[in-house]
Formats: C-alpha cells, structure tokens, sequence
C-alpha cells in the first residue's frame, strides 16, 4: 500500500500547475525529492521541506513514484529515456506518471522501456489549469497497466477529483485530446460571446451571471472569461503549450482519418496570436483576436 510511511515521492517539473500538486504531496506527509531545470521555480518547495536534485536521475534514484509534468513532448522523451533520464537510470519496482500532456505514441513506448526493467508507467494528463491544480481538484485521465493506477491511485486523489482509468497505455493521452479538441472551439464561443456582449452594451459581468449557470456553461466560460473582462491574461494554461497539444491532436486526428474543422479554425486563431507575441500569455488572451491592436484579424 501506497503511503508516506513506505513512499518516496519524486516529482520533475515544477511550474504553473506543477508547483501546486508538489506542494498537496508534502501537506500529506509524502517524504518529496524535486527537480526543475530552473531550481528557483522549486525554492518554495524546497523551504517546506522538499529535498532538491540535481538531475532526474537522481529523483530516480531517491524516489519509488516518480511523477512528471514538463513542458513539450521532446522533454518527456529526455526526462525519462535521456542520458539522465528516469527509466535509463531508473529501480525495478518504481512507478513513474506521467502528467504531461503529451502524444499517445510516447505513452506507449514509455510503458514498454518501463516494463523491460521491472518498472510501471502510467501516462495521466491532467486538465483544470492552475485553479484546478491550486485547488486539488484536477481531472484525472489516466492510461497504462490497470493494477499499476490502482496501486497509485491514493496519490491521485491527493491532486484531483475527478480520477477516470481510460485504459491501456496511451489511453490516458487520448482522452486528453478529446479533451482539448472541445474545449478548442469552446474557446472561441467564450470569447466571442464576451465581445458581443461588451458591443451591444452590456455589462458583460452581468451576462456571465445569466449564462454561465445555463445550457451555454462551461468550465471556460465560468473561470477564463472573467480573466477576459478584467483583462487578465496571465498563464494559468500557457498558449504556446495549447498549440503544442492542438498539433498532437490534429496529428492524431489525421492519422484516423478524422476531418476536425474546429480545432483546424481554433489553433490558427492561436498561431496568429503566438506571432504576436502572445505565447506565453493564458489561453484567455485569445479575447484580443478581436482587439484594435489585433485589427488585421478583422480585415
């Protein structure tokens, strides 16, 4: 059994959301051992209690479950099968999860290099942004061997409440599309419902308060388009990882042979805006399409 008594927890990647869900594992008792490349985004962390590493490969020698929420797949690929990566210097009997969003295809290789030297892989992306994380109340979508998320599943539930098993390894990444495939469109109704609302005079506010409770309600809706109207456009998601995910799932998509016209429509949307510099702004900043400054996108 999973516990803090017999339980090293290592944890690689401590940034917007990251940071939270390292933090609810020490306020649970779990002995932590961390790793980012900017060892200033851990120093909070590590002033309660959380033992610094070097390297993955040192989380991997410290550490029994391993957990991973990085930036880009390229940077899971190297956090686990680099030089220093967790399974080239990884221990039999170790579960590593991944919570990066990142492709099916990688999952898949990941539980099989894992599974070589006795080691257990779970791919299980996350969604719910920095509120979520803050708040431990992620949505869990997790793939891989089904005894193995079974065996982790307490240090699961110390991050999220909604934990769904999706199936074998990959499927955990595929539910994640699915994921940002809806709310890719859902994106562009938020934040064209916030500017009809704003030019017919509205108090957008107060349209929140109509629509957001009814048929029109989403997460989005409820928590972005606030940040919209107040013109707060930091990154609790950041715009340069939403493209990232966007490609995968058009990847994914094409290799199915799915035609998907709305996240094709949402990701261009966000491209245009990433060339204007807004990469590392929140995904909300995808209201300033329709911005003066933005004006060519209204030509």
């Amino acid at each position: 059994m999973i516990s803090p008594e017999n339980t090293v927890i290592g944890f690689v990647g401590t940034g917007v959301m990251g940071k939270s869900m390292a933090g609810h594992l020490l306020k649970a008792g779990y002995p932590l051992v961390v790793y980012t490349r900017t060892k200033e985004k851990a120093s909070e962390l590590i002033e309660n209690g959380a033992e610094w590493a070097e390297t993955p490969s040192a989380v991997a020698k410290k550490a029994n479950v391993i957990i991973t929420i990085v930036g880009y797949p390229a940077d899971v690929e190297e956090v686990y099968l680099g030089e220093n990566g967790i399974i080239t210097n990884g221990r039999e009997n170790t579960y590593v999860i991944d919570m990066t969003t990142s492709t099916p295809t990688l999952a898949k290789r990941i539980n099989e290099e894992a599974r070589k030297i006795g080691m257990y892989a779970i791919d299980a992306p996350v969604s719910g942004g920095d509120i979520g994380a803050r708040d431990a109340k992620l949505s869990i979508m997790a793939g891989g061997d089904r005894d193995a998320f079974l065996t982790v599943e307490p240090i699961l539930n110390l991050l999220g409440t909604n934990i769904v098993y999706q199936g074998n390894a990959g499927a955990g990444q595929h539910t994640k599309m699915c994921n940002q495939i809806a709310i890719a469109s859902n994106m562009i109704g938020v934040c064209e419902a916030v500017v009809y609302a704003e030019k017919a005079g509205l108090d957008p506010k107060t349209v929140l308060q109509s629509i957001s409770s009814g048929a029109a309600g989403s997460w989005s809706l409820s928590n972005l388009a606030p940040r919209m109207i107040e013109g707060n456009f930091d990154p609790g998601f950041y715009i340069k990882h939403f493209i990232k995910d966007m490609n995968i799932a058009l990847d994914e998509a094409e290799a199915m042979g799915m035609m998907t016209p709305g996240l094709s429509l949402a990701k261009k949307m966000y491209a245009e805006l990433a060339e204007k510099g807004e990469e590392n702004s929140g995904t909300q900043a995808l209201y300033k399409y329709w911005e003066k400054e933005y004006a060519p996108f209204n030509e």
